[in-house]
């Protein structure tokens, strides 16, 4: 029997995020994958070293790859260390992929990745979202409603 997905992901040490996503597209859902990384990536990803900001996934050959997200290189790595912006492969069941592939391909979707983290038991995940692009009128509207909240709050605030 298959074991009952947790409804949040443990987070246990975020390594890097990216907030722009939630400005720039309409977040559908997420998902929670592994990273197939080297020694080194390892080593740079716990010293809190990465960058996701440009990054996005895609579905090729039946396998899920992030593209151009920066683990620079490990420094007391030796010549054997990493390439920085190599794909690299996320660990999926092939049902999640087969619903990504379809969502991106039928629905004109996009996979973007929302944090790099490492959970409870030390694994290093990567949070994906299958996301929407959001229009200019729609970015209009959510900074309206970020002010609105923040004069909101502080007008409760000053009341007492």
């Amino acid at each position: 029997m298959a074991r009952p997905k947790p409804a949040t992901f443990d987070k246990q040490k975020t390594v890097a995020d990216n907030r722009r996503v939630r400005y720039d597209y309409h977040v559908e859902e997420t998902f929670e994958a592994g990273l197939a990384l080297q020694g080194t990536e390892v080593k740079a990803l716990r010293a809190g070293e990465a960058s996701i900001k440009e990054s996005y996934a895609e579905v090729r050959d039946g396998q899920v790859w992030l593209v151009n997200a920066n683990i620079p290189e490990y420094s007391h790595g030796n010549r054997l260390n990493h390439e920085p912006r190599r794909p690299r492969k996320l660990l999926l069941n092939s049902r999640e992929i087969e619903k990504l592939f379809g969502a991106v391909e039928r629905k004109g979707m996009t996979l973007v990745p929302l944090s790099v983290y490492f959970n409870s038991t030390g694994r290093a995940k990567v949070e994906l979202a299958l996301a929407k692009g959001k229009q200019a009128h729609d970015k209009r509207q959510t900074i309206k409603d970020r002010d609105w909240k923040r004069d909101k709050a502080r007008l409760l605030r000053d009341r007492g």
